[in-house]
């Protein structure tokens, strides 16, 4: 095959079989990537354990990567972890590329996600945005000198819109047979969302290795298999729920209902996958956006105040909603911006070229992965001027379309792109729009400074809290 071969970066001196693992031990992986992609230009190869690696870091070639190479670079290597969490790949995020993922994501998209389900749920997500500011408005009526913690509420309202669209109602409590007791909304909250991205983003050492799998690590495995059996007791508990409310006559515009009428074929293991998936999938990446976004306008008056003053300009006196949001372009740039700077998903879960192919003109090998740093292309000094820097005007310019979803690499791209990207749009854009009209936010003193990250993701490692003081509409 024509193109050059990739070049290694150079290896630990007398450690070959490590490779670069020990280089990434201590860092943000997507950091040290973006770092090594300065010297070693944006496509090259590591060795990570028993493995070659091949990095991407900017936006041409992780489109071709997506799109033109995409089908000899279809499938996923899950770490163990992943295979334990995702019951082997039993979810659309996490799946091939087959027949499978194509079937269960026309389900989702039809039922949850896709533009026309959007517009049925409106709904859910006015109810959400009604909360959000009543619950804010609440507690600083309660506590008018204390900080708020803008996560706990978010978070929780979140999570109650994502039962609605799965379950078509919010659900406050449910019995677990296998656990012999009944989980509260929060605990729920933990066993489906929480404990499951913790354990997502778990490493095995093993993985690296594959010639020494046979090795056991018991406490590892049992951790992620407790965390995977409670999941799935719970998911089977509302499941369990959900179907006698089918069977007593009672219907609801949910994923839930759609799944058991349509998809005749899946097993039941399989439903409750795709089920918590739902769930999860709205649970998380959206609060992640919209906690770095309101960070960022408590951070930046200036850029909060002109925020205030092409919203007053639109909506008046009116409450926003997304009806105004195509009325809005500097609030979809603060959305993207942030998508930029902190993209939730900062490295795609490394694919595996299972036919030899070329990336960026190199000659990449069958049995290589390829780990797509979207972080990296986020912060390409070519494309944006000062990467490094929140700077939401740069979203202004003439070649952005204000209603184009992908103006970063944070949704993905091709036959694998985020299908809950429009809904991320809805309820983060209209989320921030609405509580900067309501509130003037500034960050708790010492707050500016609290930018730790969870492990290699960019969720916040502590909830923002905030100093609000309501506005008036005029």
């Amino acid at each position: 095959m024509n193109g050059l071969a990739l070049p290694p970066l150079p290896e630990v001196p007398g450690l070959p079989i490590v490779g670069n693992l020990l280089q990434l031990k201590e860092k943000k992986p997507h950091m040290t990537f973006t770092k090594w992609a300065e010297t070693y230009g944006p496509v090259y190869s590591i060795k990570t354990g028993a493995t070659t690696m091949v990095v991407l870091n900017n936006n041409d070639v992780t489109k071709e990567a997506m799109v033109t190479r995409y089908p000899s670079i279809s499938t996923r290597q899950l770490s163990n972890a992943l295979k334990i969490l995702t019951a082997d790949k039993c979810m659309v995020a996490m799946s091939d590329y087959d027949e499978f993922h194509k079937m269960v994501k026309r389900y989702i998209l039809a039922s949850v996600l896709g533009p026309n389900a959007q517009k049925r749920l409106r709904s859910n997500r006015d109810t959400m945005m009604k909360n959000l500011t009543r619950r804010y408005h609440a507690l600083i009526d309660d506590h008018p000198v204390e900080a708020v913690n803008f996560r706990k509420v978010f978070e929780s309202e979140l999570f109650a819109l994502a039962l609605k669209q799965a379950l078509g109602q919010d659900v406050n409590s449910v019995y677990v047979e296998e656990l012999g007791t009944t989980l509260s909304k929060e605990e729920m909250f933990k066993v489906l969302v929480s404990d499951m991205m913790a354990g997502a983003i778990e490493v095995d050492w093993r993985d690296f290795f594959p010639y020494l799998r046979w090795i056991p690590r018991k406490s590892f495995d049992k951790k992620m298999e407790q965390m995977a059996f409670n999941r799935n007791v719970v998911a089977k508990a509302l499941l369990k729920e959900q179907k006698r409310r089918i069977a007593s006559g009672e219907e609801a515009d949910s994923y839930i209902d759609f799944l058991i009428s349509e998809a005749k074929t899946l097993s039941e293991e399989q439903i409750t996958m795709l089920l918590w998936e739902a769930i999860i999938e709205t649970s998380d990446t959206t609060l992640v956006t919209t906690e770095w976004a309101m960070y960022e306008l408590a951070k930046n008056p200036k850029c909060q105040d002109r925020l205030v003053e092409e919203i007053q300009k639109v909506c008046g006196s009116e409450t926003l909603t997304e009806d105004h949001l195509s009325q809005l372009p500097y609030l979809n740039a603060i959305f993207h911006e942030t998508l930029r700077k902190h993209s939730p998903v900062p490295i795609v879960p490394p694919r595996y070229a299972h036919e030899d192919t070329q990336l960026g003109g190199y000659f990449v090998p069958a049995g290589s992965q390829i780990a797509i740093n979207i972080y990296g292309c986020n912060m390409d000094k070519e494309i944006y001027d000062k990467p490094e820097e929140w700077m939401p005007e740069r979203f202004l310019d003439d070649k952005y379309d204000l209603v184009e979803l992908f103006k970063t690499s944070a949704f993905g791209g091709g036959k694998r792109v985020c299908a809950g990207a429009l809904q991320a749009l809805l309820i983060s854009c209209t989320a921030i729009g609405r509580l900067v009209q309501e509130f003037e936010w500034r960050l708790k003193d010492g707050e500016e400074e609290n930018i730790d990250t969870v492990g290699l993701t960019t969720h916040k490692l502590h909830p923002m809290h905030a100093m609000l003081k309501p506005r008036r509409l005029e």
